[in-house]
């Protein structure tokens, strides 16, 4: 069972069987451009998108524009014919241009570091908005997508039924030394080990740890 005695020594574990594995698409992102808009974007195109699709698709409509003030000169067909075949692109198109408008009229063309104030926008969940503060500013932030809240969950460490309850107890009982990285870590580990069906756990270096909770078959 994973607890606070013991959820510095997960991390570890983790973040050792990672070293050569893919990092997800938006903290790739997010190392490759430092940039809080550009993470933004590429978190709202990768909803509902595979990761192999987020990061090209990303790198196509930043060589178009990289800046909302460039973004809001390109039309939603540009934008459209740029994200394709994101999930929802024809929507996405048009949140994009939505976003960019607010944010010049609003911000001065700038990205709030507030999760209140992101939350404010159309269509920004808590996942993107801690994304955009942990990816984009290096802030803390605790991000909640279905791999974090399954494996922390299955391993224990909450019992909850919803991602935002998962949030709200992890930002209780999580060090916040690891608030950023515990996202990432338990996304490649939810990829790649951890599936929601069939988990790998003869790979797992947390098989000793973890009751695994709601697993049915494993491999």
């Amino acid at each position: 069972m994973v607890n606070n005695h013991n959820i510095s020594q997960v991390i570890k574990k983790l973040r050792q069987a990672e070293k050569n594995l893919p990092d997800p698409s938006v903290t790739m992102v997010g190392k490759k451009w430092h940039d809080p808009f550009l993470v933004w974007i590429s978190c709202l195109l990768s909803l509902r998108t595979k990761d192999e699709t987020t990061i090209p698709v990303s790198e196509r409509l930043f060589k178009l524009a990289h800046t909302p003030q460039a973004m809001i000169k390109l039309t939603a067909k540009q934008i459209e014919k740029a994200i394709y075949p994101v999930g929802f692109y024809h929507t996405k198109a048009k949140t994009i241009l939505e976003l960019c408008q607010r944010l010049i009229k609003e911000f001065n063309g700038q990205v709030p570091d507030d999760l209140d104030t992101l939350l404010t926008f159309k269509g920004v969940g808590r996942k993107t908005a801690n994304l955009v503060l942990t990816e984009g500013f290096g802030k803390p932030g605790i991000c909640v997508d279905t791999h974090v809240h399954r494996i922390s969950n299955r391993f224990g460490y909450v019992t909850t039924s919803s991602p935002d309850e998962t949030e709200n107890i992890l930002r209780k009982t999580l060090p916040k030394r690891y608030w950023i990285a515990y996202n990432s870590l338990l996304v490649v580990w939810g990829q790649n080990i951890c599936r929601p069906v069939s988990p790998r756990c003869s790979q797992c270096v947390l098989n000793s740890m973890c009751p695994r909770k709601g697993v049915v078959t494993s491999r």
